[in-house]
């Protein structure tokens, strides 16, 4: 079933489409993202939808609280310029990152000051400036009409802030060509908690991640661990096979308890705090652990 997911992510940038990620909460469907990105050493934007979140915030914000701070203490005759309360969203910064840091005049103007700071700046300083992966987590938690409201930015790559009237287009590199290996990878995903609009789904990729078995949770915790923390040893390798075999049990206890089953974040929760205070499975503390991390009984199936 990787194969098949990874096969997704070569047919969106072959196309050109968003991929839509569905499956189970806690199957790893945000994690894939990041992971593409590093793998490819492409620089990587998310961005986390609420009910509250416009598609605009994708693409850009604007700042009218202090645009009327500012207008209430300016100097006669002085003008508010408006590009100075815009900042830059995720779609933008993948873009065209060119544009994305230049603050308007004062930038073109040359200052170093005047530069906007990519947001992910600490992972993306050393990846590729010319593509980009961008993750749109939990789309289904936004207003019903905000899916459609990204399929023309999403299309075409370009977008008009309609605050100062700027045109945003992709930026190319030298001798770019309009073949896949120059796309970007926008990666959505859905909890299936609202149904997507039609309209939105023709216009994605849309593949199933499963929950992952033991043999791939063992991956995640290496993968995880060699990147993000101090290294994945043998030791380490034998108490991730038992804690994901731990696992295994633990969802099909929740599954007869009616409650949540745990996610693989839980799973790396459960082998960071394991090797750290050290406990394994045969330790008279583990269920104590497990129910600490990965049955919750106060947090029933909904």
């Amino acid at each position: 079933m990787l194969d098949e997911v990874m096969l997704a992510v070569n047919v969106a940038l072959a196309t050109g489409r968003p991929l839509l990620l569905r499956g189970d909460p806690g199957s790893g469907k945000s994690s894939l993202a990041p992971y593409i990105a590093r793998r490819r050493g492409w620089r990587y934007y998310e961005h986390v939808i609420t009910s509250r979140t416009r598609a605009t915030d994708l693409l850009w914000t604007y700042d009218h609280v202090r645009r009327l701070s500012d207008a209430q203490v300016r100097a006669p005759g002085e003008s508010l310029a408006d590009h100075r309360y815009v900042t830059p969203g995720p779609l933008w910064w993948a873009f065209a990152p060119g544009s994305a840091a230049r603050s308007g005049e004062a930038a073109r103007s040359g200052p170093r000051h005047s530069r906007r700071e990519d947001p992910f700046r600490e992972i993306n300083d050393t990846r590729s400036p010319h593509h980009a992966v961008v993750l749109i987590d939990e789309i289904d938690k936004a207003e019903p009409d905000m899916p459609n409201s990204l399929l023309v930015p999403l299309g075409s790559n370009e977008f008009t802030v309609a605050d100062t009237g700027e045109q945003i287009r992709k930026e190319r590199s030298p001798g770019e060509t309009r073949s896949a290996e120059n796309r970007h990878l926008i990666i959505i995903t859905t909890n299936e908690e609202r149904e997507l609009p039609q309209a939105f789904l023709r216009r994605c990729v849309v593949a199933w991640l499963p929950q992952p078995d033991s043999g791939r949770l063992v991956r995640i915790a290496q993968e995880h661990f060699t990147h993000y923390d101090e290294g994945f040893t043998e030791s380490d390798r034998e108490l991730a096979e038992m804690l994901a075999e731990e696992l295994s049990r633990a969802r099909s206890t929740a599954k007869k308890q009616g409650l949540r089953a745990p996610s693989t974040a839980e799973f790396l929760d459960a082998f960071r705090a394991c090797r750290s205070i050290g406990i394994s499975p045969a330790d008279e503390r583990w269920e104590m652990l497990k129910r600490l991390v990965l049955l919750k009984p106060q947090q029933p199936d909904e």
